[in-house]
Order: structure tokens, then C-alpha cells, then sequence
């Protein structure tokens, strides 16, 4: 990708990203700032040549600064980067792992990684020293991993979309992608790892999950794509990425 696709790419990304945000359809969003429904799909899929009043327009619309709109992550490492977002049992490690295998490069688990710097497994962590420490290492953490190159293959722990700051952060510095499942997924798959914990005292736990998704289900929505996990293979759903995500980018 050239320099200006990779601009025309990430402006599409920040306007689909702001017009979610603000809970505006394509539709919504193309009437309100005078322009045509197809050319704002254009727009959000980096393939219109935008001009400044048009740029203003849509700013005014997404009740964005137009300087905000316009403050693009340019940097190439960006391209480079994915980012396998959702929670537990949405398949990150396992899907994660084979990505980085078949595209050559690194695969961090930045929970793994918290609990090196920290010296505490992640329960103890958030019992001694509570939520804010454990934000402040993750934050910490991450900008570490982007700092130790331009190729990588990230899994964040799945609540980082509770930490704004550090969310953004990561959606700026990567390609991110939602992997979704269904709340019984989850839950099985979880437990074939051998993980018995989300269902001791727990016998509702099926019921908190699926609350639980449907809480963060707006957040997770702002990665740039998503693809349904269920029923596909990890070799499936790696191919998939690969196809939609990376390839797109090395053309």
C-alpha cells in the first residue's frame, strides 16, 4: 500500500470508527452532511479522495472537530500490526498463534506479559493492587510490545475495551479485529481448557456472559473488522484475517 492509500485507509477507518461512535447509520450520516449515501461508503472504505469541505461536512455532522477527524495514526507499523480482540474463549490465543506462524511474525499476549512485569498472576494482581494498577501496567505493557516492532500479532486481555485511553491507543497502532462468538462458545470453550472457574458458585454464569457481551458489544464493534469464530476452524478463521485483513495491505 502507498503512502496515500494508507492515508485515504486510515481516514476511513477514524470516519467509520466516529460515525459508530455516535450511534449515526450510513444513511443518517450522508444526510446530514449533504452528500450521497454511496460516497460516504466510498469514504469509509478508503476509496473517495475526500476533499476539505466534504471532510468539513461530515466532521459537522459526527459532532467532531474537524482536527479530531483528521488525526490520523500515519505511521507504517500500523499496517503491520493485528490486534485479535473479544473475550475469553473468543479464540485469540489459538487463532493468534497460527496468524503469527503463517505471516513470520511475533505473538504477544499482553496478559502474559503483564504478569511478568508485575511478578503476580492476573487474580493476585487485581486483588492487591486493584483495577487502576492493573490499567496502568496494561497501559504500560502495550506501548512496550509497539515499541519492539512493526510486525506483530497482538491479543489484549478482553476487557481492554473498558480502559478508553489504551483502547484507542491500540486501534491507532493496529488493525484490529473482533472475534466474535456466541455466549455458549465462550463458555465451552473456556471449559475445554480445562478451566472450571466460570461455573464454580456461579450457576447463572451462562446468563452473566451473555450480559456481559451485550455490554461491551458497542465497544468491540469499533474494531475495524469482525468475524463470526462459531463453527469455523482456527485455521478457518486465520485464513480469514489473512484474506481481509493483511493481504489488503501488502497489494
Amino acid at each position: 500500500m502507498d503512502a496515500n492509500q494508507a492515508l485515504l485507509s486510515a481516514l476511513g477507518a477514524r470516519l467509520r470508527e466516529a460515525r459508530k461512535a455516535s450511534g449515526l447509520s450510513v444513511s443518517d450520516l450522508a444526510l446530514q452532511a449533504g452528500l450521497s449515501r454511496r460516497y460516504v461508503t466510498e469514504a469509509e472504505a478508503g476509496r473517495a479522495n475526500l476533499s476539505l469541505l466534504k471532510l468539513a461536512n461530515l466532521a459537522r455532522a459526527l459532532g467532531l472537530p474537524l482536527g479530531e477527524l483528521c488525526d490520523l495514526p500515519l505511521a507504517a507499523g500500523r499496517w503491520e500490526r493485528i490486534a485479535l480482540v473479544g473475550l475469553r474463549g473468543a479464540g485469540k490465543s489459538s487463532v493468534g498463534r497460527e496468524l503469527a506462524r503463517r505471516l513470520e511474525c511475533p505473538f504477544v499476549e499482553l496478559d502474559r506479559r503483564i504478569e511478568e512485569r508485575s511478578g503476580l498472576p492476573l487474580g493476585e494482581l487485581f486483588d492487591l493492587s486493584g483495577s487502576e494498577t492493573y490499567r496502568r501496567i496494561e497501559r504500560e505493557v502495550l506501548e512496550a510490545v509497539l515499541a519492539e516492532g512493526q510486525r506483530q500479532v497482538i491479543a489484549p486481555g478482553g476487557s481492554i475495551v473498558n480502559a478508553p485511553s489504551t483502547y484507542a491507543r491500540l486501534r491507532d497502532a493496529c488493525r484490529t479485529v473482533w472475534l466474535k462468538a456466541s455466549p455458549e462458545s465462550h463458555l465451552a470453550r473456556v471449559m475445554n481448557q480445562g478451566d472450571q472457574r466460570p461455573m464454580q458458585g456461579r450457576p447463572r454464569a451462562l446468563d452473566e456472559l451473555r450480559a456481559l457481551l451485550e455490554q461491551r458489544q458497542r465497544l468491540y464493534g469499533r474494531c475495524e473488522f469482525q468475524v463470526d469464530t462459531d463453527g469455523k476452524s482456527i485455521s478457518q478463521v486465520a485464513s480469514w484475517i489473512e484474506d481481509h485483513v493483511f493481504e489488503p495491505e501488502r497489494a
